[in-house]
């Protein structure tokens, strides 16, 4: 039994050889799968992987698209609502005209109502001549504040006065000498002022009015015998020179068919070359729908150019004309017959002096009054 012990023990290390040596090699997993694929899958794994790739890159184009679509759409938007404040602008500008002629037009049938009385009052006067003259130079010298007040018409006011003094004067009463005298000092004052041609400026704007239909825009190409017309000298318009008569017609010696031809589309090509030195740095380029909006709101500036012209207003009429004249040389082409046309006058109507300050012609009037108030007053016996 002692023998075999030692027996034993010597061997266990053969068996532990042994089972080392039996047990298998562990390998890697992605190198076992790829051991057991065929050469058709791994072509087709392949396959899948590139497909997945451009799936993922056709994906993340597609949502490049649409973000680049969202910012337009985006855009779109903001001028649709900046055209849209614009016509609210233009609107709301011409109901202010519409409302100040109304307002002129109710100011004239007042005059024509007051006209009116005037007449009714002459015919419904006592028989006394003194005091139907005094009531004929009362409603004059009235009409003359009127004309004054409302449209600043001197030469209608100064008529008025006029045909007061001429009444006074056929009544042929020492009596009425002073107010004489203080009818022909307000007329000195009228005219002491200077004249404005009221209807004359007021034809040119109605002559820039349509002209404004027939402008064309800076973008808009001009005909070159109406650039060579005007004679503009800081317009430099060059363009290719014609080809010299039978110069495409004559074939050099050299040239094979196919270079002859490049040389007869090359000389027909020149011919459609222009350039043009517009002299601005940008040119604006409108829609056609705005085209209509620009026309309209550049008549709207010079209507209200002649409303400040009837009312004296010199600073409004002043910054009509600056408003029409900037966008005339920024929208549109200066450099033709109406633009050119357009900027003339606005220069020369800017220029011109509408500011008048309008002098008190109340004294005559209120002294008309007075005289009228005192006989009135007065016992018959006394007159």
């Amino acid at each position: 039994m002692n023998e075999q012990i030692p027996q034993q023990q010597g061997n266990e290390p053969s068996i532990l050889v042994q089972s080392a040596t039996t047990q298998p090699v562990r390998k890697n997993p992605v190198v076992e799968v790829l051991t057991h694929l065929s050469l058709t899958q791994l072509t087709l794994a392949v396959l899948v992987i590139i497909f997945l790739w451009q799936w993922l890159d056709g994906y993340r184009a597609i949502s490049d698209m649409r973000q680049q679509l969202a910012e337009k759409i985006a855009e779109m938007d903001g001028s649709s609502k900046a055209n849209q404040m614009l016509l609210t602008q233009s609107q709301n500008q011409a109901r202010e005209l519409f409302a100040k002629v109304a307002t002129l037009e109710s100011r004239y049938a007042e005059s024509q109502n007051q006209r009116a009385a005037l007449e009714t009052l002459y015919n419904d006067l006592s028989a006394s001549r003194d005091e139907t003259a005094l009531a004929e130079v009362e409603q004059m010298l009235l009409i003359a504040a009127q004309q004054l007040q409302l449209s600043a018409n001197v030469k209608a006011a100064l008529i008025a006065m006029q045909s007061a003094d001429a009444r006074l004067q056929h009544m042929n009463r020492p009596a009425f000498n002073g107010l004489r005298r203080a009818i022909s000092q307000d007329m000195d004052k009228l005219r002491a002022l200077p004249s404005v041609d009221i209807a004359g400026i007021n034809f040119q704007l109605n002559n820039l009015i349509a002209v404004a239909d027939r402008m064309p825009l800076a973008y808009q190409q001009r005909a070159a015998d109406e650039k060579l017309l005007s004679g503009h000298p800081n317009e430099v318009v060059a363009q290719a020179a014609p080809p010299k008569s039978g110069e495409h017609l004559v074939a050099h010696p050299d040239e094979n068919v196919w270079q002859r031809l490049l040389r007869e589309i090359w000389q027909e090509v020149k011919q459609l070359v222009r350039i043009e030195n517009t002299g601005k740095a940008e040119i604006p380029l409108l829609p056609t729908n705005q085209e209509f909006f620009l026309r309209e709101n550049l008549k709207l500036r010079l209507l209200s150019a002649r409303l400040a012209l009837l009312s004296r207003d010199e600073d409004s009429f002043r910054l009509e004309l600056k408003t029409a004249q900037l966008w005339t040389t920024r929208y549109f082409d200066d450099k033709s017959n109406g633009g050119l046309q357009m900027l003339d006058v606005l220069k020369k109507l800017v220029a011109s002096d509408i500011g008048i300050e309008l002098p008190d012609i109340s004294p005559s009037l209120q002294a008309v009054r007075n005289y009228r108030l005192t006989r009135q007053n007065e016992p018959k016996a006394a007159r």
